[in-house]
């Protein structure tokens, strides 16, 4: 499965600063430091994978775990401990899939939920906080362009995965 190329055409100034920007963003919002503070104000005692996990299974459940592997971008492995710590913690549970009753899916327990409610509640409290002289429409006109532009990268990452797919030779099915 390769790569599919760059496009030949350098990045505008607007682009490169955009991407600057995002890459402030990712490392202030995956700092160590920042998300024990996250978790002592949500009280929810989880490392930054568990809660990776839990967040993708809120706003997709129930999930595989390989599934949730592909769409957190690590080895099911990874998954598997996961899953096992917070399932032990009351925080997920294990439901067959309807699809395939030998399958499993992850599915959020009421203390899941309620752990992502608080470190979302957290989270949007101290949005609020940095955010807070922002004007609302300014706030509505930023969670538009957030929102086009994460559709916009989903859609160009479905097409990179559309192009990279292996087609069947002719005469198979």
């Amino acid at each position: 499965m390769s790569t599919p190329p760059l496009p030949d055409v350098p990045a505008s100034p607007e682009v490169i600063e955009i991407e600057r920007a995002l890459t402030r963003i990712t490392y202030l919002s995956t700092r160590a430091r920042q998300h024990d503070r996250l978790m002592a104000l949500a009280e929810v005692p989880l490392d930054r994978a568990a809660v990776a996990l839990l967040r993708q299974v809120a706003d997709s459940e129930p999930l595989r775990p390989g599934e949730l592997a592909t769409r957190l971008g690590v080895e099911a492995s990874h998954v598997t401990r996961t899953v096992q710590q917070l399932q032990k913690s009351g925080y997920v549970t294990r439901v067959p899939d309807p699809d395939d009753r030998r399958a499993q899916r992850i599915q959020l327990t009421a203390t899941g939920q309620e752990a992502i409610d608080r470190i979302r509640d957290a989270g949007a409290r101290g949005m609020q906080l940095a955010l807070s002289e922002w004007s609302p429409e300014e706030l509505r006109q930023l969670a538009g362009l957030f929102h086009r532009m994460v559709d916009d990268f989903l859609s160009h990452a479905v097409e990179d995965e559309a192009e990279q797919q292996p087609t069947a030779p002719a005469g198979s099915a």
